[in-house]
């Protein structure tokens, strides 16, 4: 039997950082006419939007190193992706900065660390670590699908967020702010009632916000994915542009989590939720005021806070 032939190249390869991150979405997604990388290149491709301003990036052989992949992937990568070679991707991932964003903090926070090993330097390091992640999200911020994100959910007639383990914080807090400004908000199975009911509460124009980064929760990946198969509009907060809610979600949040913490970081998770919900405040102000307002005076009623 003949193999099918490829699908041809792209037109163009993205030219700016955050054109580079919405082709990844969509290779992840399966759904970028025209590019097919292997699990190898399109975990390198991931770990390489995350490595804006290292110095790595200057050498094809640090950097594979560093990615622990051989040179000539990051060339085929490249060529996959539609630019001449590694030389041309190598340059919008350079030309978005050289430094990366909170370096300065960390290197400190590793520099008194290696000399000290006091509680004080332990906790430095950590929190600007956190700091570092932040200013990452901040960098790699793209204003016009965060906006979308922030009408898709205030237009959403219903939504669900599902996070378990330590995303069931960030869930519960994205539920608490967004409950401030509008109704039909709800942590998925809160009352116990199991998935599947959760899922058919949605109806057709309900809003699934799934939060989960590696390594990824499989209840959390598989709601997501079914959600999906029903047609329902999905949203992911997660870590990678191929990371599993990635590839099954009309929208997607990405935040990182890499810090000397036991377990995987949230503090920057929490972050980008509270920013998330502001904007969707700010899609629609004046019924966002109207719900704080009716919040105050209820609070105020039921004599909710003190002091």
């Amino acid at each position: 039997m003949t193999a099918p032939p490829d699908p041809p190249a792209i037109a163009a390869p993205p030219d700016s950082l955050d054109g580079l991150r919405a082709l990844a979405l969509g290779i992840a997604r399966g759904d970028a006419a025209g590019v097919r990388l292997g699990a190898k290149a399109g975990a390198a491709l991931a770990r390489l939007l995350d490595m804006v301003g290292d110095p790595a990036l200057l050498s094809i052989t640090s950097l594979a190193a560093r990615l622990e992949v051989h040179p000539s992937t990051l060339t085929r990568l490249a060529t996959s992706l539609g630019y001449a070679g590694f030389p041309a991707l190598q340059h919008v991932l350079l030309s978005a900065s050289l430094t990366a964003p909170g370096a300065f903090y960390s290197r400190q926070a590793r520099a008194a660390l290696y000399g000290d090993s006091s509680p004080r330097a332990r906790a430095a390091q950590l929190c600007h670590e956190n700091q570092a992640l932040i200013d990452r999200f901040v960098e790699s911020l793209d204003e016009a699908r965060f906006e979308a994100m922030a009408a898709m959910i205030m237009a959403a007639p219903r939504v669900l967020v599902h996070g378990i383990r330590q995303f069931h914080s960030v869930a519960s807090f994205l539920v608490y702010g967004l409950r401030m400004i509008r109704r039909d908000v709800a942590l998925l199975d809160a009352d116990g009632l199991g998935m599947a009911e959760g899922l058919a509460m949605l109806g057709e124009d309900g809003l699934l916000i799934s939060a989960s980064c590696a390594p990824y929760s499989a209840q959390v990946v598989a709601v997501a994915a079914e959600a999906r198969r029903r047609g329902l509009a999905t949203l992911a907060i997660t870590d990678h542009t191929n990371a599993p809610l990635a590839q099954s979600a009309q929208a997607v949040l990405l935040v990182g989590h890499e810090t000397s913490f036991l377990s995987n970081s949230i503090g920057a998770f929490v972050v980008a939720t509270e920013c998330l919900i502001n904007a969707c405040a700010a899609a629609r102000p004046e019924a966002a005021r109207a719900a704080l307002r009716d919040r105050e005076a209820l609070i105020a009623r039921l004599g909710v806070e003190t002091g």
